[in-house]
């Protein structure tokens, strides 16, 4: 049996799992299951070890990823069984094809599972080990798992973001080939629409080599196409998301428009697992770092945890919602001085996380602030 050392979780000494039966954090203990399924998923195949109520291990071993060998390994164990794995890259798949099979399955954060118990050596029996230990003792972190709309949103998103980036770096690859010709290109730097029409007509009347023509040629060739499927993949986020209310009353946040809107309500998915929006924020990874020692507190750089997709979407609808708020520039204007700016921009971010997170919750559309302002003048008028 795998000894596991626990480690900054307060319901767990620094003493082997193996035949433990911890109570959660609640004091209740845990919903008790015959069979604990520790599931270490890889690209081309899955370790998974089956534990017994007494945490005795019944059979380990490799599968490949398919449904058909993972259900013909875990048969004999599947009436009243629980699963674990970590939330890895396509974790998806495999979550989908547990779900099928066991009567629950936990999605586990890699991290928190780190921080809980680490091994000192690390092989895939040892991992599937850890998760099927703090599985039967009821110690798993949980990830939180979206619902199917939600995913097939993401996965929409995701890649028109993938799109616009590549075309993006076509643009660029573009541009510095005007660096070899300065003086005909001076003119072409300060176009706003160089792939446009007007600037294309530009592109083509450059006097360029042989070899960088064909470049440009085919570079504004390689935008049609990606333009296409950008269009592609917009139909498809728009046919996944028609019905959506939470991202019709995000758009009625300044800055917040159509994509923006599309973003926020799909990382967010379901805004009541979130108690306050400093929780929204920590999971958007919009709070900074905390140093305390000695009796002194102080705040550092943003934290590197957190959906980087929420906390992208927030800080670019920024610029924005302040050019749409007046209020918000100003409040953007005086934390510059004392912030510097893009501090002061991340605090707007955070300003407008906590906008979404109330127009979620309470399922209404944004006002702006002076026509809330108006309303309570009118109100102590009356």
């Amino acid at each position: 049996m795998i000894a596991v050392e626990a480690r900054g979780h307060p319901l767990v000494a620094s003493r082997s799992l193996s035949g433990l039966l911890i109570p959660n954090e609640n004091g209740d203990a845990p919903m008790s299951y015959d069979y604990h399924i520790g599931v270490d998923y890889h690209k081309a195949y899955t370790y998974l070890l089956v534990q017994d109520r007494g945490g005795q291990v019944l059979r380990s071993g490799k599968v490949k990823n398919d449904p058909g060998s993972l259900a013909g390994f875990l048969t004999p164990y599947l009436e009243n069984s629980h699963a674990v794995m970590e939330a890895s890259r396509n974790w998806t798949v495999m979550y989908d094809w547990l779900d099928e099979l066991c009567d629950d399955v936990v999605l586990a954060p890699p991290l928190k599972v780190k921080a809980i118990a680490d091994a000192k050596i690390k092989t895939d029996k040892i991992d599937a080990t850890i998760l099927a230990h703090l599985l039967r003792a009821d110690l798993i972190p949980e990830s939180y798992v979206p619902r199917e709309a939600a995913r097939a949103l993401r996965q929409a998103l995701r890649e028109r973001i993938f799109f616009v980036r590549l075309r993006t770096m076509v643009k660029n690859r573009v541009v510095t080939i005007f660096d070899r010709y300065p003086e005909q290109t001076r003119a072409l730097r300060e176009m706003t629409d160089l792939f446009g029409k007007i600037g294309r007509g530009q592109l083509e009347l450059l006097s360029v080599s042989t070899i960088d023509r064909e470049h440009i040629d085919r570079a504004i060739a390689f935008i049609d196409d990606i333009n296409q499927r950008i269009h592609a993949s917009e139909k498809t986020i728009r046919r996944f998301s028609a019905d959506n209310a939470d991202v019709k009353r995000l758009k009625t946040i300044p800055g917040v428009g159509e994509f923006f809107a599309r973003l926020i309500a799909a990382e967010i998915d379901d805004v009541t697992r979130f108690r306050s929006a400093k929780k929204l924020a920590a999971y958007a990874g919009l709070v900074p770092s905390t140093y305390a020692s000695g009796g002194k507190c102080w705040n550092g750089r943003l934290i590197k945890t957190g959906n980087k997709w929420l906390r992208w979407a927030f800080v670019e609808a920024a610029v924005p919602a302040m050019r749409a708020e007046p209020a918000l520039k100003f409040d953007y204007e005086h934390l510059k001085v004392t912030k510097g700016t893009n501090r002061a921009k991340v605090v707007i971010a955070r300003k407008l996380l906590t906008i979404a997170y109330q127009v979620l919750r309470d399922q209404r559309d944004y006002e702006c602030r002076d026509a809330l302002e108006r309303r309570s003048n009118l109100s102590r008028l009356s």
